[in-house]
């Protein structure tokens, strides 16, 4: 184990009694596995009641969970597409019959899907990772906004990506993360007078599934190496950068995207 793992697993430890997020209702899309799941562990070890969005794996759902209930924490389970109009009002919904509003929006759902260069993708895959990044995005916002008050907060999952236009076969998620990046400033400026924040994250190489399944290790290895910190950020970082965007900790910062990557690029 790290320091960072070690420094996760004391914060979580801790948060319960810390209560930071006490009342306060979060919506995490893909909140089941990596990130997403950190996030979850992260704000309902604060005190948070979670809406846990997952779509393919209800065993995974089910186990992350049982995690939040250790912890003494509420939550709710929804399946759908958050790229589905449907889906995403259904769980809205859900979660104003459940919990009444939202206080912090965390869009993490996303991939890239595949690599796949300019000629051998064709029109379908272009707009199913534009719909899995950005619309996921635009939904949730769009019918979660009405359910929150002055002082709420949206954190939207960037991409380092988005700002150097991705690694070999990326471009279609690298240009819908950097389509992220500006729909974040445009909403921090539009619900800017309601007292809701918006920003983002860029994270640069994370250790999660998504690289075990698109990047070769060689490749991972040498990026680490790149980096003046010499390896991977952790999901657990991730998530402890949410948590603080969520917070009044962070509260005159909006329209921000936030380099996460260890110092392995400088925006």
């Amino acid at each position: 184990m790290n320091r960072a793992d070690d420094q996760s697993t004391l914060d979580i430890n801790e948060g319960v009694l810390s209560m930071k997020f006490k009342n306060k209702v979060a919506v995490v899309s893909g909140g089941t596995r990596d990130i997403g799941k950190a996030v979850v562990l992260k704000l309902a070890s604060q005190g948070a009641k979670v809406v846990i969005n997952y779509f393919n794996n209800q065993d995974n759902a089910i186990a992350v969970q049982n995690e939040v209930n250790a912890l003494g924490a509420e939550s709710i389970l929804v399946r759908g597409d958050m790229a589905n109009n449907d889906d995403v009002q259904a769980l809205v919904g859900k979660t104003k019959e459940t919990f009444g509003g939202v206080d912090i929006l965390v869009n993490v759902a996303g991939g890239l899907v595949a690599r796949k260069t300019i000629a051998e993708m064709d029109e379908d895959f272009f707009n199913h990772v534009m719909r899995l990044n950005l619309n996921s995005t635009f939904l949730l916002t769009k019918y979660c906004v009405p359910l929150m008050s002055e002082g709420s907060s949206i954190i939207n999952m960037a991409s380092l990506a988005g700002r150097d236009g991705g690694g070999p076969g990326a471009s279609a998620y690298a240009t819908s993360k950097g389509a992220v990046m500006t729909f974040t400033r445009a909403m921090a400026k539009e619900l800017g007078p309601q007292g809701i924040r918006v920003n983002s994250l860029c994270p640069g190489v994370i250790s999660t599934t998504f690289h075990d399944t698109f990047s070769k290790d060689e490749v991972r290895k040498n990026i680490a190496n790149g980096t003046p910190l010499r390896r991977e950020g952790s999901p657990q970082e991730i998530a402890d950068a949410v948590s603080y965007l969520a917070s009044e900790d962070s509260s005159f910062i909006t329209g921000s995207n936030i380099d996460i990557n260890g110092g392995l690029a400088f925006s």
